[in-house]
């Protein structure tokens, strides 16, 4: 049964919020949670519970999965992966959860959870962006990914850089876990790319990248490319016009693409294009993408009920619990069919993508879900669009 059709049930008067404290019943399939809806990470994390949220209410409303309300347990890791850890042995042991949809949104927490959740054999669907989380293959059997990584977007930026006769390149990354595994990425890559990279890293809480970004600009790059999550992103912006490499292409991985973060890089917003899934230019898409109808149905949906607009954070676990529970309908209570359903996944129509998994492939969306937009006039803007 497809997902579409279960959310079209008739309504049995299931509606609820959160379903923390729900008294337990036998069927009741259980999606356990850890997001970082306080510490640094906390800019993430409320986004992204938003967007769980409203998925888990949309599939109680519409009667549940098999029959009854699935109950989600939610846990704030705090921007910690020790408190993260502790919480999934908790979801694990004593909730007994179904699958654990959500790594504290951060690559480095959600690669730390990977262990815990292969060895009591239970699925687990990340919403950070890390490939390492899902790769190797051999070892993340029980790991899965609602986000585009580090391959895909190289890919797709090696189409952009073909077109603009680019095979020069610098990344600047930071040392957090999102930051490293790009770099680790590109190195494995940049042969099979035809890419010249210079490496430049930075500590996710610099406040300084002049050294680096002069050495960058000494050197022959004719593209830069900004990786990280965190703040430093938006003195990246500053800095790198301060210092004159406007002249080259300017570029922001997808875990930057924030309003937040354009409105504080102010001016210097609009020198950079930023490589994302398609979910913050879901207007500027040709009525034939299949993202379009999806993207601006879920958009409506969240600004009705939360006042204000979605960005790709909550497109990213919207997906993630709608996987689950596609997942749980088909495994309904046993967890190797619940992962051997999310591994068999194939043409969903995701509002971050089309995903399609398979036993070689647990990071369901590919390069052609990414696009490249640009910041102009208060919003986001389509760039590049193939």
């Amino acid at each position: 049964m497809t997902l579409s059709h279960f959310l079209k049930r008739s309504l049995l008067g299931l509606s609820l919020s959160l379903v923390f404290g729900l008294s337990a019943h036998a069927n009741n399939l259980k999606i356990g949670t850890i997001l970082s809806t306080t510490g640094p990470a906390a800019f993430l994390g409320e986004d992204m519970r938003a967007g769980m949220e409203l998925a888990i209410d949309e599939i109680n409303a519409a009667g549940g999965i098999n029959g009854a309300p699935v109950e989600w347990v939610f846990y704030d890791a705090e921007s910690q992966t020790n408190k993260a850890l502790v919480s999934t042995r908790r979801l694990l042991a004593q909730d007994k959860v179904d699958v654990i949809v959500g790594g504290g949104n951060m690559s480095g927490i959600a690669l730390a959870m990977v262990p815990l959740t292969a060895q009591s054999k239970t699925p687990f669907i990340s919403t950070e962006g890390a490939r390492a989380i899902v790769s190797p293959i051999e070892q993340r059997q029980w790991a899965f990914k609602s986000t585009v990584d580090d391959q895909q977007v190289f890919e797709r930026l090696k189409r952009y850089f073909d077109k603009e006769g680019i095979t020069k390149i610098a990344l600047l990354h930071d040392t957090s876990g999102f930051g490293q595994a790009a770099a680790d990425t590109l190195r494995s890559m940049q042969d099979e790319l035809g890419l010249e990279v210079t490496y430049e890293a930075f500590a996710p809480t610099d406040t300084d990248l002049i050294p680096q970004l002069t050495r960058i600009r000494n050197s022959d790059a004719e593209a830069v490319l900004c990786w990280t999550v965190t703040p430093a992103g938006v003195i990246f912006n500053t800095q790198a016009t301060q210092l004159g490499l406007t002249d080259r292409k300017l570029i922001h991985s997808y875990g930057f693409v924030s309003q937040q973060y354009m409105e504080l890089a102010g001016e210097t917003a609009s020198n950079v294009l930023l490589v994302s899934v398609k979910f913050p230019v879901g207007v500027d898409l040709p009525d034939e993408d299949p993202q379009k109808t999806v993207i601006t149905d879920l958009t409506k949906k969240f600004e009705e009920r939360y006042n204000r607009a979605p960005n790709q954070y909550v497109a990213q676990t919207y997906d993630a619990i709608m996987l689950a529970a596609q997942a749980l309908e088909a495994g309904n209570g046993d967890k190797a069919a619940t992962r051997d359903a999310l591994e068999n996944i194939q043409n969903y129509h995701g509002v971050g993508g089309t995903f399609n998994f398979s036993d070689q492939q647990h990071s369901g969306l590919s390069s052609e879900d990414i696009v490249l937009i640009e910041w102009r006039d208060g919003r986001f803007h389509l760039a590049d669009y193939q």
